[in-house]
């Protein structure tokens, strides 16, 4: 509720900034509506506590689901906002506070119940013994990876459309069927999960991945952009809702805190750095090579996923 409320205010301060002529209050705001989105990663975690063992890869799935009515909702907001008040674009933003504070309503009204902890468990394990597990690993990665390569592709995406031709409705077509497959499969991922096992899962997103790389090579058309662009949305899904999946199991209650914190942490951070790298990779190296040097990465992400099936299933055996 906290995060939805610093969404609220960060609205507000970033259209005044705008009607002020500020760029620091406008980015204050912004910086604000980023905390909020923030807080908000962290819904999915909440949805995995408050379900039953077996259900809560489709919860967490579920919870990004809601990506699809924020891809469509979010871009029509903003259209719809930016003329109605002047200077452009404030309206835009209150926007964003109203829908900010309608959230903070509905968490006022959730209830959640307390998690079981351990009283004579304390904090639990040192977080550095809690991320050297294999499994904490392994998810951590394949998230990491999945985020890190939706990242650049997203990135670099339009700046190669425009660098061939393509028109920017073109390229907003293309970011539009992106991001319907990164939520899309929501409603059946979590199922998928459930029947085949969260490292299957995990292991076909990186083969679409993998896909997304060979379709970059069959040239720059707009058909090869927009397969590419729609494997990369469906491979990040597979990915992350696996990936968070994979990591509830490798903390309890009282360690949550610091293993979700980390967690996303280092995946947001790879994102960030993906996002830098996406300009000048594309620069020096051109759409279709800065694609095919993904496919180290892959592989050891692919192996990992490998490993930890085999490990776990050696584990079962003993």
């Amino acid at each position: 509720m906290g995060g939805a409320l610093l969404g609220t205010v960060g609205g507000l301060v970033a259209a005044y900034g705008i009607w002020m002529e500020s760029l620091l209050l406008l980015s204050s705001g912004t910086l604000l509506i980023g905390t909020y989105q923030g807080f908000a990663q962290f819904y999915r975690f909440a949805a995995s506590e408050v379900a039953e063992e077996a259900f809560k890869p489709r919860a967490i799935a579920l919870v990004l689901a809601g990506g699809i009515v924020a891809a469509i909702v979010g871009p029509l907001l903003g259209h719809l906002g930016g003329p109605v008040l002047e200077p452009e674009y404030v309206g835009s933003f209150i926007l964003l506070s109203v829908v900010s504070l309608i959230a903070t309503g509905v968490l006022t009204g959730l209830r959640v119940p307390s998690p079981r902890v351990d009283a004579q468990a304390g904090r639990g394990r040192p977080l550095k013994v809690i991320v050297m597990q294999p499994t904490y690993l392994v998810a951590l990665f394949g998230a990491a990876t999945g985020y890190g390569v939706m990242i650049l592709a997203m990135t670099a995406t339009p700046i190669a459309m425009v660098h061939h031709h393509h028109g920017l409705a073109s390229a907003a077509t293309v970011i539009q069927l992106h991001t319907l497959g990164m939520f899309l499969p929501s409603f059946f991922t979590g199922a998928l999960i459930t029947r085949f096992g969260v490292l299957w899962i995990m292991l076909c997103g990186v083969l679409l991945f993998v896909s997304h790389v060979l379709m970059t090579v069959t040239g720059t058309g707009f058909g090869s952009f927009a397969a590419a662009l729609v494997l990369v949305g469906i491979g990040w899904n597979f990915l992350y809702i696996g990936g968070t999946t994979l990591l509830t199991g490798a903390y309890t209650p009282e360690e949550k805190g610091r293993a979700q914190g980390f967690n996303d942490m280092t995946i947001f951070g790879v994102g960030l750095l993906c996002s830098f790298a996406a300009g000048a990779m594309l620069e020096s190296l051109g759409w279709q090579q800065l694609n095919l040097v993904l496919l180290p990465w892959l592989s050891l992400c692919g192996v990992a996923l490998i490993w930890l099936g085999v490990k776990s299933s050696a584990s079962l055996h003993r």
